[in-house]
Order: structure tokens, then sequence, then C-alpha cells
């Protein structure tokens, strides 16, 4: 392989809980409605997930999916990243979970955990060893089950978050990726936290607890309004390219206000920031997946079309890919 080649996706999958929660159906849990959901974040429902389906369920079904799409057999895969902050196992990894279930012999499959910003940050993984030469045909998941970490009695969280997954299969090509950024800033942390399972054991004579996700609204949407453009500008000014020829800019769906937000920053028009947030919430590392897997199939992209991806989340972690389809 010669060091012109990129990352192009070429197949692409999604998956979600069958169970649809409506902003009615948290009316009756916490103090909240429908109106005041959904003029805050523009979110209507969301899927959350049964005992059967898992993080690892809804991954496995979406990675069929996408190499369907594909028409690539797992056979061929060489690496497989699954991007999840709420994974059903310690170990082994929701990556290993897949691989078994589809037959992916020849690939290394790890998971990574860069919640929000997980896919970018798995696909600009994958892009990396292209690069190097190293592998040739892969396969990216965003999944996550927040509903297992929400507090159901939180009504500032439990009506932003739903379930799901996304994958897509990507080939080392001559179009595709053009560039990418990623960073973090792990002193603002705390802003958004899961706490896992803590320490116990007969030294500490406690049993182990778990933690649940604990979220500064505020600080993470002024987070997102100023480091979401500055990673959007930095990915397109770097490659050269000009902001017009932008056709998408698909962003990690967690408010719709953020898109206002972030469109005025750049003096972008809305129309080239597409949503789905309204029938899924935020499904952390799979809203960027699941969008693009919807407008794939809609015939929405053509061969050429430039395309912004951008993840921000937990950590905090932020990343923007500038693609060529």
């Amino acid at each position: 392989m010669g060091e012109f080649m990129t990352t192009r996706i070429i197949g692409t999958g999604s998956a979600v809980p069958e169970q649809v929660v409506t902003n009615e159906d948290l009316a009756r849990l916490v103090d909240t409605s429908d109106e005041w959901i959904r003029t805050r974040t523009g979110i209507k429902e969301r899927r959350i997930a049964s005992a059967e389906s898992g993080t690892s369920d809804l991954a496995i079904q979406a990675a069929k999916e996408a190499l369907n799409h594909a028409g690539v057999s797992a056979e061929e895969l060489d690496i497989i990243i699954l991007a999840t902050s709420s994974a059903d196992c310690c170990f082994p990894s929701g990556a290993c979970e897949v691989q078994a279930a589809i037959g992916a012999l020849h690939a290394a499959a790890f998971d990574i955990s860069a919640a929000c910003s997980g896919f970018v940050y798995a696909l600009n993984t994958v892009h990396g060893f292209f690069k190097a030469g190293i592998y040739q045909t892969g396969l990216v998941i965003g999944a996550d089950t927040l509903s297992k970490l929400i507090d159901w009695n939180d009504r500032s969280t439990c009506v932003l978050f739903g379930d799901g997954a996304g994958a897509a299969v990507v080939r080392a090509e001559e179009k595709g990726i053009l560039h990418t950024v990623m960073g973090a800033d792990g002193t603002r942390g705390k802003v958004l936290e899961c706490g896992g399972r803590t320490t116990g054991n007969f030294l500490t004579g406690k049993k182990p607890e778990l933690g649940y996700m604990t979220m500064d609204g505020q600080e993470v949407f002024k987070f997102a309004a100023k480091t979401v453009p500055e990673s959007i500008k930095r990915v397109v000014e770097e490659s050269g390219t000009a902001m017009e020829e932008i056709k998408y800019f698909i962003l990690h769906q967690a408010n719709y206000r953020i898109f206002e937000s972030i469109a005025k920053r750049l003096k972008i028009p809305m129309e080239k920031f597409p949503t789905n947030l309204d029938r899924y919430g935020n499904t952390s590392g799979a809203t960027i997946p699941i969008l693009l897997d919807e407008m794939n199939r809609e015939g929405k992209f053509q061969r050429g079309d430039k395309i912004v991806l951008a993840g921000f989340g937990a950590g905090l972690t932020w990343g923007a890919t500038l693609l060529e389809w």
C-alpha cells in the first residue's frame, strides 16, 4: 500500500431498541413536560433498551447491517474498534463480542472510551492504521446504552439520553478522509461524569457501589458552543478546504440549541446541520454513525461530497473528521 491511501466509508448500518419512550412517558416519572424538553433540547422521543438488547447486541446488529450494506464479509476485516462508554462487560471488550458474533476471524478488536466523541476517535484511529499501511479493511462502531447509567429520578439528565448503535465499514482507498483533529481537556472531566464500580473488598469492609451519570449542563453547553466551531474551522482550514465546499456538518446529536449556536458562530445555514435527535435523543457514541447511516440509505450523499463529522463529550473530548464521500 502506498502513502496516498486514505480511509473511505464503504457501508453503514445502525440499530436501536424497539421500545419508544416519549416525553409524555417521562413526565409520568419525573417533574417535566413535553414542552419543556422539546423547547430546551429538540428531543421528542428516544429508544430505551430492554433486558434483551445491551450495548453489544445493538453493536452486533449495526455491524451486520454495515457489512451487508458494504458487501464485505466479516473474514475480510483486519480491525474492529467499538467506541462505547457503557460496555456490557469490563472484559471481554464489546469489540471482541462483536468479532465473535460476526465471525471476523482475522480482525484485531478493542474498545475505546471517548464518550460522545467516541465514533470520531475510533474512525480517526483506524485511519491512522490505514495511513501506516498496517491494515486495509476495518469496522468502526459507536454503541451505547446510557439508560443503564442514568439516575431515572434526575430530571436534568434522564430526559436527554437514548440507546443505540451505528457502524461503518471502512477501506483503504485513494479518496476518503482528508484531515482529522482531536483534542481533550481532562481538567474539566468533572462537568460530565459517571463513576464505575467503587473499591470494595475485604480490606475496605464495603461492597462495591455503582455510579450514575452527573452533568453540569451549562458548562457542557459552553464547552460545545466554543470548542466544536473551533475544531470544525481547524479541520477545514488545515486541509486547505473552503467552508462553502462542505455539504453537511454531521454533529454529535446532543441538543438542538447547541447546533443553533454553532451554526451562528460559523455563519453557516442550519440546513447544513442534519439532525435526528428528535427521534433518538442523545445516544452518545452512536449519534453520528446512526445519522450517517440514515442519510446514506436515503441517498443524501453523492460521490465527491465533502462532509465534516464532529463529536464532543465527556472527558472532556472532541474531534472532527473531514472526508470526501
